[in-house]
């Protein structure tokens, strides 16, 4: 009995070992000469294995597209499930201070090393360098017209990724899977024509960046860079607006609260206070709210206030120009910057057709999918590799159990 794998990536080996058992035959497809390779540069090489166990209903509030779908598939491999399998194995996981998880070892070749082990010892058969053409059912089995040739097998499971072209998911078009248009997810926000790009590597903890004309926002640290804006905050925001954002072509404003925690009339009070306690400092000399000064000046220059403007002789329109700024700061967007190796797509197989609770197909029993290859993405922070490790021990298990009822 075989069953074979498609895509040598997270999800695809994670269902190739949960697909695994003695007398039967598992094959790992992997088009490229590589696997694995976005766990290897994740998290700067560190690997963001997951994030700090939460409630179901909380962590499915993570992925902007696949909430309801993975909600299902949380119940049978949680959070904590990575945990377990993954330390049970000898390689043991770190939660850091704003919920990442990674291995202590803090190197991605320690989930790489694990789970190519873990293949190896279980007789998965790994397919380098050898891609999918077509896939052909002929029931019961299937027909895979790969690059070396014909293979005749039992189970199928698609865990090939997520990509930017609709052609690269042609070898699908025998199954009428419908497919929505691939389009990326989690890019920072271009912003060439803004003066703020020459502060570029100044970053605040916690801002708030909303999408000017929707109800999009999100909370979180924001760096500035050489093309714009960037940081967890503003990864997060395009992923919940990639739809929107697309539609724009990529034109948009977006409005800056450097400090989420501060309301309007909140720096109003602070910056009068401030002044009558501190009349004689000068305002471009020194920075208020965890603002770095090169920020700071660049906000007095925004607000046309003098190099040598007191607090205590402040005059209202300087005052409001500068709570302005750090309220709502707008810039333009113009394109967007996605990383290609770590691209993460919206779009791909319609989650309609898929049985959440065993990544079977509706249409093709026996023919499973996992991973990117899904309509189903999530934010930073570890929440992707989570859904890779979920539905790839779902279509993992699933293929193998129906192969006992044969």
């Amino acid at each position: 009995m075989k069953i074979a794998v498609i895509g040598g990536g997270a999800a695809g080996y994670f269902a190739a070992i949960h697909a695994s058992e003695p007398g039967t035959q598992v094959l790992l497809f992997e088009k490229s000469g590589k696997v694995l390779s976005k766990v290897r540069i994740s998290g700067g090489g560190r690997c963001n294995v997951t994030h700090r166990p939460m409630e179901i209903s909380k962590l499915v509030k993570n992925y902007p597209r696949g909430e309801k779908f993975l909600k299902r598939g949380f119940a049978h491999f949680s959070i904590e499930d990575t945990f377990s399998w993954f330390e049970s194995r000898g390689v043991p996981l770190k939660i850091e201070e704003d919920g990442r998880v990674f291995p202590k070892s803090n190197s991605s070749q320690s989930i790489v090393d694990v789970l190519q082990q873990e293949a190896h010892q279980l007789g998965v058969q790994l397919q380098l360098s050898n891609g999918i053409r077509l896939i052909r059912t002929i029931n019961p089995d299937f027909i895979l017209q790969t690059d070396t040739g014909d293979v005749s097998v039992s189970k199928v499971i698609v865990a090939s990724g997520g990509h930017p072209n609709l052609t690269a998911y042609d070898f699908l078009k025998s199954l009428n899977h419908k497919i929505i248009n691939p389009i990326p997810s989690l890019f920072t926000f271009n912003t060439p024509q803004e003066p703020i790009r020459e502060l570029m590597g100044i970053s605040m903890g916690d801002a708030l960046v909303k999408l000017e004309g929707t109800k999009l926002s999100y909370r979180g640290p924001i760096l500035i860079t050489h093309w714009g804006i960037s940081g967890p905050a503003v990864l997060k925001l395009s992923s919940f607006g990639a739809d929107w954002l697309h539609e724009k072509q990529y034109t948009a404003r977006a409005i800056i609260h450097w400090n989420a925690d501060l309301g309007e009339q909140d720096y109003v009070a602070q910056i009068t206070s401030y002044a009558k306690i501190q009349p004689n400092r000068k305002v471009l000399s020194s920075p208020l709210f965890g603002v770095p000064s090169r920020l700071w000046e660049h906000f007095c220059t925004q607000a046309a206030i003098p190099e040598a403007q007191l607090y205590g002789q402040l005059p209202k329109k300087m005052l409001n120009k500068l709570v302005q700024c750090l309220f709502c700061y707008s810039v333009g967007i113009q394109g967007k910057t996605t990383f290609k190796e770590e691209f993460v797509t919206a779009g791909g197989l319609v989650l309609d057709e898929i049985n959440p609770e065993t990544l079977e197909s509706k249409f093709h029993p026996g023919l499973y999918f996992a991973g990117e290859v899904l309509n189903l993405d999530g934010i930073t922070g570890g929440f992707n590799f989570q859904a890779a490790w979920t539905t790839g021990y779902l279509a993992g298990t699933s293929a193998k159990e129906s192969l006992k009822m044969l």
